[in-house]
């Protein structure tokens, strides 16, 4: 049976507002001052933490929840959003100056005290949160309010880029409990929630109280298919104006379709704690044994590009060399790897266990089956599981389960800001996400993380290069370029952030 949440939004009801469930009546009909956004799956939750995350980050980020500070995708520059300004006092110290006149959707004002608490909630709640690992792993961190519309943030050891970090901060109500992950969040953006209909439908409503210009359409509804050619479908026939994740196929009507780059990298995620991938020469063997050009161009589209490394280029620290080095389709070389690990003891009739995300991009789907033919092929024993968002999410991340399978699994990661936002959660020892414990990587990407200008684009590239070679503790994929459908009644402007936020009050009718 579905269940209904619908939310209202005075503040002597601001714990109901977010309580997991609310029963509702039927919901009203979409009028023409309402967008529609179809989604390929539907989100687990729409916790204020977790904005990060591509489903999540669609409906919540700068839509219900705005970060600290904002990025202008286009140019790579800082702006402001909750914060006005920022200042870095010392090399610990910074200091961030908040806007004014500023209400939650709950009625509870924004001040240093609210916001204070929401990034003490969002460092050291006990609940799980991605971006505290994404944004902010490695270092640990005070806040305070410094008076009414300033708080001050001190690091432990000195931190050049806090304010490009803030842009995953999300802030959001201070009468969110603390240590209680939520199902839907209460924030300061131009939308706040009105319903969810679990199975159908999400829809949120424009907040009259934003403190920003008002968006042109009045509230925003989000379902979710899971067929890319039904999402670009419903845009066609006037169903949905925005499909933000379709194929290539799907993609090729010129009156809807659009084409972005991304700052998107596909690969598959090693365990290498768990026999037989704790051998590099297996790591190597999976490597060599995916054909490249085989998904190129047939799955996928034929503008994705050869990846090598955890950042697309373009990003300061991405290291070009490497990227013409990428290791042939040799399944020969793979075999002979795996024959080698074989005789020295290496348990590699071990079955491994590929964990696939249909909901993780366009083609996942097909590229995990490929990936299963091909690793057959050089004798593996291996076996393909589907997981759905939530199963995905308890993967993906810390804890582990110390009697789990060896597993190579699908990944799809973003980074606008600096290489640190990646290898400290995926690559350190206590990286939130990580597979991989290496003291030497550690000691590395911990030195790195200190330095400033040339010499810490120069770390960075090195860092990349030993996960490449001396590792490689990834099987890379691509650097990915997206897809989507925009309908005739609206103008957007595909940003390359489009495959993990719809900024809806960006949208404006025709």
């Amino acid at each position: 049976m579905l269940r209904a949440h619908k939310f209202g939004f005075s503040a002597a009801a601001a714990l109901l507002l977010m309580a997991p469930a609310i029963a509702s009546g039927q919901t009203q009909a979409v009028n023409a001052k309402w967008l529609t956004v179809v989604l390929p799956a539907e989100p687990e939750a729409l916790e204020a933490c977790n904005a990060t995350r591509s489903l999540e980050g669609f409906v919540n980020k700068q839509t219900v929840v705005e970060t600290l500070i904002d990025k202008d995708y286009r140019t790579g520059a800082l702006k402001p959003r909750i914060a006005v300004s920022w200042e870095r006092v010392n090399p610990t110290t910074w200091n961030f100056k908040l806007r004014q006149g500023v209400t939650f959707h709950d009625g509870a004002k924004l001040d240093a005290k609210a916001v204070a608490y929401s990034m003490d909630r969002t460092l050291n709640s006990p609940i799980h949160c991605e971006l505290r690992g994404k944004f902010f792993g490695g270092l640990k961190l005070q806040v305070s309010a410094l008076n009414d519309d300033t708080v001050q943030v001190v690091t432990d050891k000195p931190e050049p880029i806090l304010d490009a970090r803030m842009t995953g901060m999300t802030i959001y109500s201070p009468n969110t409990p603390f240590d209680k992950s939520m199902l839907t969040a209460v924030g300061t953006g131009p939308y706040a929630m009105e319903s969810w209909q679990a199975g159908q439908e999400i829809r949120l409503k424009r907040f009259d109280k934003y403190w920003g210009a008002q968006p042109q359409a009045e509230g925003v509804r989000y379902v979710w298919r899971a067929e890319s050619a039904v999402r670009a479908a419903m845009v066609k026939i006037g169903e949905a104006d925005i499909a933000p994740f379709v194929t290539k196929d799907d993609a090729k009507d010129p009156d809807f379709a659009r084409t972005y780059l991304s700052w998107e990298v596909t690969y598959l995620r090693l365990d290498t704690g768990k026999a037989p991938l704790n051998d590099r020469r297996v790591r190597l063997a999976l490597n060599y044994a995916f054909d490249r050009e085989s998904v190129r161009g047939s799955i996928l589209s034929k503008d994705v590009v050869h990846a090598t490394q955890m950042v697309v280029p373009g990003l300061a620290g991405h290291n070009d060399a490497l990227d013409k080095m990428i290791r042939p389709y040799d399944p020969a070389k793979a075999k002979a790897l795996i024959a080698e690990a074989k005789a020295d003891g290496v348990p590699v009739d071990t079955e491994i266990v590929l964990y696939g995300a249909p909901h993780r991009f366009s083609g996942a789907n097909e590229v995990m089956e490929a990936f299963l033919t091909m690793y057959k092929a050089i004798g593996l024993n291996v076996k393909l599981t589907n997981l759905e968002p939530g199963q995905y999410n308890k993967a993906v991340n810390k804890p582990f389960a110390e009697d789990r399978p060896p597993t190579a699994l699908l990944n799809l990661h973003d980074n606008t800001l600096d290489p640190v936002i990646s290898v400290t959660p995926k690559y350190t020892c206590a990286g939130t996400t990580s597979m991989v414990c290496d003291k030497t990587v550690d000691d590395t990407i911990a030195k790195v993380t200190a330095m400033t200008g040339e010499e810490r684009v120069k770390g960075w590239q090195e860092l990349f290069r030993m996960m490449y070679e001396d590792v490689a503790s990834d099987v890379w994929m691509y650097y990915m370029v997206g897809y989507a459908n925009v309908g005739k009644r609206v103008n957007y402007a595909n940003y390359s952030i489009t495959n993990n936020e719809v900024r809806v009050a960006d949208f404006t009718f025709k």
